[in-house]
């Protein structure tokens, strides 16, 4: 169906544009109004009047921009029109810049002129009115079919506006086909008429001279419009008194030459029955008779041989519509003479034959096509193909939004419907937390595009949902970890102070504390952690089976502690007595020297994998030590130098780290202060002097082993003393080398600075200094 309303000019589609955002601005500032929620708002909140006066201050220049453009267009063609008028009109007394020499092309005049009478005669929506045929061919053929035209440029009657088109053999006028597409620019012809005298017989060069004419009017016009042949016919007495009627055929769209044929034959029947009724009233009317007879004799196949090329051309870029036939009309005005003999102040008016009625009546049902993309149609499909695909986008949304709602909502029911302990229960908390965890990501994330299209509502929804999700989740996964919790806690406060079952308790109770108290402090939920916790304290549930239970829970477990910083108010509050009691049992095992060992013991372990052992042969590389030397002892590898830069410092610091964790939060708080030989500094120092203990003890242990091979006689005492004072073979040398190396494991070095200021005090205070340097005395411990 099509639009009344249309806008057809460039004027009006620029209006249209802008009064359709207009429009849209309006609702959406409506909706931000009255109903916030659909736009993802809350009511009475301040991003609401942010949005309310954003959306007015948009729409209200919008508006005014709106009538400004109007405004403004309208002035500026009236402005233009009169100022066309005054230039066209031949006014003597016409201003005019002296210095320019103002030149109008007659096309732009012929075009505002045309344009101004059917402004006057049909009104401002000629445009959907007004049927505009251009009239090509011979000069001579077009004067004996519309008398005047050429003189006159365009005629218009009946609302049927007739524009001389000129011959098609010259070059096109490209001002005036130019202006003709300005004049409508959606539709600028309704139609081309090729006229042609009844001494011409289309022969393949003329037919293809026309088609290369009427190709480049079409580029010209950027649009190709139907395409009528109309053939003249002689008499050899006139007829001006015979009832005339519009006598031709219409092709269908990509007509063969069997349909030119079967068009014509069909139309036989038809002339000889209004021929025989004209003859018989005068038998001078003999003109359909004639066409009638000629038509049998052989002008149908010669019409199917002559069209040929046009219907090739009907196919790929012009629609040949149909072939006319006619006399010539009477003249009433002399073409050639120079006085105009039309009614005074309408030269241009046309009293359009009833032969021309079936031409008008086809451009009603039959519309041409446009030729390129031009940037006006393609701005236009471009907002035609976004609106579609957001109307598309828009439907697609409401429907999976819908039923993701929907969905939501009947787990929310089903699982509300039976509050129990069973497996039924825990599936369809589950399948709620897979919803309300796809809703979470979505709010980090972003929906997925085809939800959006402005009807997602994810956060909504998850604001909706999760205080039923909290109900069900407490009675279900928080409430029963918690009871297991301070079971686990109760019972390590309950066992025998330095039992077995306590040191047995303790390993796995700071981690149990650790999640106890996440569930009470939402800023140090870590639910990978909480998780991995409540698999050893919680392993089964009465009522659900096991399977089921250990497969769901975890993820449950994780997904309460993630969300617990939004939702502070799903935090539990622990018993302050038994945190107390845990704590104080806890710092008591951290205290024992058993669990400080077993911490030493398992930070060598970590690293002994990854030092080879060290013998007297490493030691003394590139020399034969066991001329000199023999022992069958090693230094273990994890109290090397290599060991201590490469691992058991940083494991250290890890364990001081790890302490500090420890007690930061979980085993102490800001109210009590935490003992002195419990802090990560002192458990640091322990730990570091033990191992350069046992590391001196090593290489001790070591070096007592050596023993000197003994020289029998003063032969091999020369060859030991010759190998000893050799610097570059001599093994002493090199075992002295590796143990001064090896010495300097965890030795604090100056840095730069401190190096360069020592220097310049020497220099200034000029005291003597002594030999050895005695600020580096063996191993200090790690560098802070």
């Amino acid at each position: 169906m099509k639009l009344l309303l249309a806008p057809k000019t460039t004027e009006g589609r620029y209006l249209s544009v802008v009064f359709i955002l207009f429009l849209l601005l309006a609702a959406m500032t409506f909706i931000v109004w009255k109903h916030p929620d659909m736009a993802g708002l809350e009511g009475d909140s301040q991003q609401q009047n942010y949005w309310l006066i954003g959306g007015c201050c948009i729409t209200g220049c919008i508006f005014i921009m709106l009538v400004m453009l109007l405004w403004t267009a309208r002035s500026a063609g009236k402005k233009e029109f009169e100022a066309l008028l005054d230039v066209t009109r031949g006014d003597d007394n016409k201003r005019k810049d002296e210095s320019e020499n103002i030149s109008v092309s007659p096309a732009v005049v012929m075009c505002a002129r045309i344009r101004d009478h059917l402004r006057t005669r049909i009104g401002i929506h000629w445009r959907r009115k007004v049927r505009l045929l251009l009239v090509t061919g011979d000069e001579a053929a077009i004067e004996q079919l519309v008398p005047g035209l050429r003189q006159q440029h365009w005629l218009e009657g009946n609302r049927t506006v007739l524009i001389y088109g000129g011959s098609l053999a010259s070059e096109p006028d490209r001002e005036k086909y130019i202006a003709l597409r300005k004049l409508r620019r959606g539709r600028p012809l309704d139609g081309i008429v090729r006229v042609m005298p009844s001494s011409l017989t289309l022969t393949p060069q003329i037919s293809e001279s026309d088609l290369r004419g009427l190709e480049k009017i079409s580029e010209l016009l950027g649009y190709a419009a139907p395409v009528w042949l109309w053939k003249l016919c002689d008499s050899e007495w006139p007829q001006a008194d015979r009832a005339v009627q519009a006598v031709g055929v219409s092709f269908p769209l990509r007509a063969t030459e069997e349909d030119v044929a079967r068009q014509l034959a069909q139309m036989l029947p038809t002339l000889r029955e209004q021929g025989m009724h004209q003859i018989a009233a005068d038998t001078r009317h003999d003109f359909l008779l004639r066409l009638g007879q000629q038509l049998i004799d052989g002008e149908i196949a010669q019409w199917r041989r002559q069209l040929a090329p046009w219907l090739t051309a009907s196919r790929q870029r012009l629609a040949l519509r149909g072939l006319m036939f006619s006399l010539p009309e009477p003249r009433t005005v002399d073409p050639y003479q120079e006085t105009d003999t039309s009614p005074a102040g309408q030269p241009h008016l046309l009293t359009l034959p009833v032969t021309w009625q079936g031409i008008v009546d086809d451009c009603r049902r039959l519309r041409g096509h446009h030729v390129g993309m031009a940037w006006e149609r393609g701005l236009a499909c471009g907002l035609l193909a976004i609106l579609g695909l957001w109307a598309a986008g828009l439907l697609l949304s409401f429907a999976l939004n819908y039923s993701h709602i929907a969905s939501v909502a009947g787990k929310a029911r089903d699982l509300m419907a039976h509050p129990s302990v069973s497996d039924y229960q825990l599936t369809a908390l589950h399948a709620l937390r897979n919803e309300a965890g796809r809703l979470v990501h979505d709010g980090q994330k972003g929906a997925p595009w085809y939800r959006r299209f402005g009807l997602d509502h994810h956060q909504q929804l998850l604001n909706a949902v999760l205080p039923w999700y909290g109900v069900a989740n407490h009675r279900l996964i928080r409430d029963p970890a918690n009871a297991a919790l301070q079971q686990a806690l109760s019972a390590l406060v309950n066992s025998a102070p330095n039992s077995d079952q306590r040191a047995r308790l303790a390993k796995p109770g700071y981690d149990q504390l650790k999640a106890w108290l996440m569930m009470a402090r939402p800023d140090k939920a870590d639910g990978a952690f909480f998780a991995l916790t409540m698999k050893t304290v919680q392993p089964t549930r009465m009522g659900i089976s096991t399977g089921l239970w250990q497969s769901l829970a975890p993820d449950l477990w994780a997904f309460y502690l993630s969300l617990l910083p939004e939702r502070p108010e799903w935090k539990i509050i622990p018993d302050a007595q038994r945190v107390s009691q845990s704590r104080q049992v806890l710092l008591q095992q951290l205290g024992r020297r058993n669990a400080e060992s077993t911490l030493y013991e398992n930070m060598l372990k970590s690293v002994r994998r990854n030092f080879a052992d060290v013998s007297l042969e490493d030691m003394t590389s590139g020399t034969d030590a066991r001329r000199l030397f023999t022992t069958d002892e090693v230094v273990p590898g994890m109290f090397t130098r290599q060991a201590w830069e490469g691992g058991i410092q940083q494991a250290i610091d890890k364990a001081a780290s790890s302490r500090r964790e420890e007690i930061d939060w979980v085993l102490s708080d800001s109210r009590k202060t935490v003992s002195t030989d419990l802090s990560p500094e002192a458990l640091k120092a322990r730990l570091t002097r033990r191992y350069f203990t046992d590391f001196a003890g090593s290489w001790l242990n070591f070096l007592n082993s050596l023993r000197l091979n003994p020289a029998t006689n003063i032969a091999d005492v020369t060859d030991q003393l010759t190998l000893i004072s050799d610097v570059r073979q001599s093994p002493l040398i090199a075992l002295m080398n590796t143990l001064a190396w090896q010495g300097q494991a965890g030795q604090q070095r100056e840095g730069l600075s401190d190096s360069l200021i020592k220097s310049a005090k020497d220099l200034v205070g000029g005291k003597d200094k002594p030999v050895i340097d005695q600020s580096a005395a063996g191993p200090q411990g790690a560098s802070g």
